[in-house]
C-alpha cells in the first residue's frame, strides 16, 4: 500500500505547469531578461543588440510579448529620428520571476535526479567502446 501511495505522490513531479510558454521561447526569455536589467527600457535598436535578433525576429517576439501584456512599446522622436522604446510592463516582471522560480526548481530537480532515490538501482554504467 504504501509503494503506490509514494507514486501518487510523484505523479506530476516533473510537469512544470508553471513554465510559460510566452515566456520560454529562447528569443523572448532573452527580450524580457534584456528588459528586466533595464527598467527604463531599451531601444529597439539597442536590444536588437543585446538578444542577437534581426528587425523582423525582434518585432514579431515583441508583437507576441505585447498581446500578452508583458511588455509595452512607445514610438517617438529622438534627434530628429524615428525611435521605439521597449519596457517590460509590471505584469511582465512578476510573470518573469514566477517563470524564473519555476526554472529554478527545475535545476534542483535535475540535479537531485543523479542521486538515486531509495530502492531505486542506480544505472549500469557503459563498458568504454
Amino acid at each position: 500500500m504504501s509503494g503506490s501511495r509514494g507514486a501518487r505522490a510523484r505523479d506530476g513531479r516533473f510537469a512544470y505547469e508553471g513554465l510559460d510558454r510566452v515566456i520560454h521561447e529562447r528569443a523572448r526569455l532573452s527580450v524580457l531578461t534584456s528588459l528586466v536589467a533595464h527598467p527604463r527600457g531599451l531601444r529597439f535598436g539597442d536590444l536588437k543588440e543585446f538578444c542577437h535578433l534581426t528587425d523582423g525576429n525582434l518585432s514579431r517576439h515583441l508583437q507576441v510579448l505585447q498581446e500578452a501584456g508583458l511588455v509595452e512599446i512607445s514610438k517617438g522622436v529622438e534627434a530628429n529620428r524615428p525611435q521605439t522604446l521597449c519596457r517590460i510592463t509590471p505584469q511582465g516582471r512578476r510573470r518573469y520571476l514566477d517563470y524564473l522560480a519555476v526554472l529554478e526548481q527545475v535545476v534542483r530537480d535535475a540535479a537531485g535526479a543523479g542521486k538515486a532515490e531509495p530502492g531505486m538501482r542506480a544505472p549500469r554504467k557503459l563498458a568504454p567502446a
